[in-house]
C-alpha cells in the first residue's frame, strides 16, 4: 500500500479562505490534548494561553511590541515566497539590521539630534539588505540552494553579534556584562502613547510596510511579475521577465524589512545591543507569512495571533508551571496544521495497492 498526493484540477475557494481558521481550530484541539497529557486542565490551560494575557492593559502593549517584528519580517518573506525564493534566513538579517542600525548610538554616542533615529532605521534596512543579498547572489550566480545558504548565515550573524557585543562594543562600565552602552534619548524609538505603556512606533512601521507591500503586489508591474514568475518560471521567461533580477529584488525587500525589524526591536524594546535581541522572530515569521496566506493584510492579523502565542506561553509558564518548550510548541503545531490544510486543499490523498500498481505497470 502506497499513499500518493494527486493535485486537484480545481481547488475550493471557500476552503482556501477558511484554511487559517481551520488550522487554528485544530491547533486548539491538539493543544488541549497536549495539556491533558501533561496533566493540566485543558480548559484552564487554553484560558491561560489565549485569554489571560489580554485581561491587562499592559498586555496589549506587549502584544503590539511582539507583533511589530513578526509583521515586518513576514511581509518581506511574503514577497520572497510568492516569487518562489525561499528565504529562511530572516533571523540573521534581523540581527545584522540591529547591528548596522546601532553604529551611531554605540560608536558615535555624541551624535544626538532628530536626524539620528531616521539614519539608524536606514542603516538597519541597509544591513538587512546587504546580508540578504548574499544568498540572492549565490543563487543567481551559482544556482545555490537559497534555503541552505540563508539558513546557515543565521548562525554566522548570531556568532558575529555575540563577538561584537562581548568584544569591541562591550560597555566598559557595564560590569563585564555582554551588552553595549544604553542608547541615548535621540536613538530610542518613541512610544505610541507616551507614559502609558511600552508599545512603540515599530508597530506603526509594520502597518505602513504591510500597506505598501500590499499595494506593490496588487497594483504594480513588479507585483504582477512576482506572481507570474512565482507560479511559472517558464511563463515568466516568455513574458520577458528576468528571474535573476526578481530574485535580487525579493531578497532585498525581505532583508530590508527584516533589518528594519531588527533595529526597531533594539531601539524600541531593548534600548541597547545584547547577545540576544530576538527570541526567534525570524523563524516564527515564516508561520505568520503562511498563516496570513502570503497576503500583507492577512499577515497583520496573523502577526497579532502569533504574538499572542508568545504572551500566552509566558503566562502559561507562570500560572501552569509548564516549561518554555511546552509553551512554544503551539507555534510549531500552528505551522503543521496550516501546511496540512493547504496540502489537502490543493491535493487529494490516494491509496495505491501493490496489485493495482503492478497492473498499471503491466498495462
Amino acid at each position: 500500500m502506497r499513499v500518493e498526493l494527486v493535485r486537484r484540477p480545481q481547488h475550493s475557494a471557500l476552503f482556501s479562505a477558511l484554511s487559517p481558521f481551520i488550522a487554528l481550530f485544530f491547533t486548539l484541539i491538539a493543544g488541549a490534548i497536549l495539556f491533558a497529557l501533561l496533566g493540566k486542565n485543558p480548559v484552564l490551560a487554553l484560558y491561560s494561553y489565549f485569554v489571560e494575557p489580554l485581561t491587562e492593559i499592559w498586555s496589549w502593549h506587549e502584544l503590539l511590541v511582539k507583533a511589530a517584528p513578526l509583521i515586518l519580517i513576514a511581509v518581506g518573506l511574503s514577497v520572497c515566497f510568492l516569487s518562489n525564493n525561499w528565504n529562511i534566513g530572516a533571523e540573521g538579517q534581523l540581527i545584522m539590521g540591529g547591528i548596522a542600525g546601532s553604529i551611531l548610538p554605540v560608536v558615535f554616542p555624541d551624535f544626538q539630534g532628530w536626524y539620528v533615529l531616521p539614519v539608524m532605521l536606514l542603516l538597519g534596512m541597509a544591513g538587512g539588505m546587504a546580508y540578504a543579498a548574499i544568498p540572492a547572489f549565490l543563487k543567481v550566480r551559482f544556482n545555490t540552494n537559497e534555503i541552505l545558504t540563508s539558513l546557515m548565515l543565521v548562525y554566522v550573524a548570531q556568532l558575529f553579534l555575540d563577538w561584537i557585543v562581548r568584544g569591541p562594543w562591550r560597555n566598559p562600565q557595564g560590569f563585564n556584562f555582554p551588552e553595549t552602552v544604553q542608547f541615548n534619548a535621540s536613538a530610542i524609538l518613541p512610544e505610541i502613547w507616551a507614559s502609558s505603556g511600552r508599545a512603540h512606533w515599530g508597530f506603526v512601521l509594520a502597518i505602513v510596510a504591510a500597506l505598501l507591500v500590499w499595494f506593490m503586489l496588487s497594483r504594480t508591474l513588479n507585483g504582477f511579475e512576482i506572481k507570474v514568475l512565482g507560479r511559472s518560471a517558464r511563463a515568466g521567461r516568455f513574458a520577458g521577465f528576468s528571474a535573476g533580477r526578481l530574485t535580487f529584488f525579493a531578497f532585498l525587500v525581505s532583508g530590508a524589512l527584516a533589518g528594519l525589524a531588527g533595529i526597531a526591536e533594539v531601539s524600541g524594546a531593548v534600548g541597547q545591543l545584547r547577545t540576544t535581541i530576538s527570541p526567534g522572530y525570524g523563524f516564527t515569521a515564516i508561520i505568520v507569512a503562511f498563516l496570513g496566506r502570503l497576503n500583507p493584510l492577512g499577515i497583520v492579523a496573523a502577526g497579532l495571533v502569533l504574538a499572542l502565542s508568545y504572551l500566552g506561553g509566558e503566562a502559561a509558564q507562570v500560572s501552569l508551571g509548564i516549561s518554555e518548550k511546552s509553551a512554544r510548541i503551539f507555534q510549531g503545531i500552528i505551522l503543521f496544521f496550516v501546511l496540512a490544510s493547504d496540502t489537502l486543499i490543493y491535493y487529494r490523498i490516494r491509496f495505491v495497492s501493490r496489485h493495482s500498481d503492478a497492473a498499471a505497470k503491466g498495462a
